[in-house]
């Protein structure tokens, strides 16, 4: 599976804004946002230009690929199942990607970054509805239960996951029992509950022209 393997924070810095791929690094003042917010590369500091029309809405469609950690063509995929579904294209098109396995784990705080989510994911760590599913853009279902499988429960990486997130909340769509290492999806998304910076009308905008 094609994937970005890069170094992350110059994402972050080419969007000027956290997008909170490295995990909690981005809560900390090592993160690349708080000591250099500049745009990567030795021309960073020169890039004044203000962005109109189609450089806009490609910043917003680039970001929300990076914050899902999706390339191109699936996006894509993505918009097109979005723009068949009856709704507001934008919103719906956030739902399939909040919707997402990986999203849906890190969401939960079994894990402190999507990146680290999908690792988890692949290596068979969770169960849905009692059934070992290993595949991170899985399509969560109102109604699906997440568990830990047993041999899991003291993963390094999930436990450090859980301890490091502590207190920070999950989504009112979602629900999480600590004590059992479960986990529910209570019911779909609305955009109020997908807490993102974004404007997905932008991302409609680019794809419609």
């Amino acid at each position: 599976m094609a994937r970005y393997i890069g170094p992350v924070c110059r994402l972050c810095r080419r969007e000027g804004m956290k997008l909170f791929l490295k995990g909690e690094r981005c809560y900390t003042e090592k993160c690349a946002i708080e000591k250099r917010n500049l745009p990567p590369g030795q021309h960073g500091k020169l890039r004044k230009a203000k962005m109109v029309g189609y450089g806009v809405q490609l910043r917003e469609k680039q970001k929300v690929k990076r914050i899902y950690g999706v390339l191109e063509n699936q996006f894509r995929r993505y918009f097109e199942m979005a723009d068949r579904t009856r709704g507001i294209t934008g919103e719906t098109l956030l739902q399939l990607l909040e919707r997402r396995f990986d999203s849906v784990i890190y969401r939960l705080g079994l894990a402190t970054s999507r990146a680290q989510a999908r690792q988890q994911i692949r290596h068979g760590h969770f169960l849905i509805n009692g059934k070992k599913v290993d595949i991170p853009s899985y399509s969560m279902k109102a109604g699906d239960t997440i568990t830990v499988r047993g041999t899991s429960a003291q993963n390094a990486s999930i436990v450090h996951a859980m301890e490091e997130v502590k207190g920070r909340g999950i989504p009112e769509w979602l629900q999480f029992d600590a004590g059992q290492l479960t986990g529910r999806v209570q019911s779909l998304p609305t955009r109020e509950q997908i807490n993102l910076p974004v404007q997905e009308q932008l991302i409609v905008e680019l794809y419609s022209k």
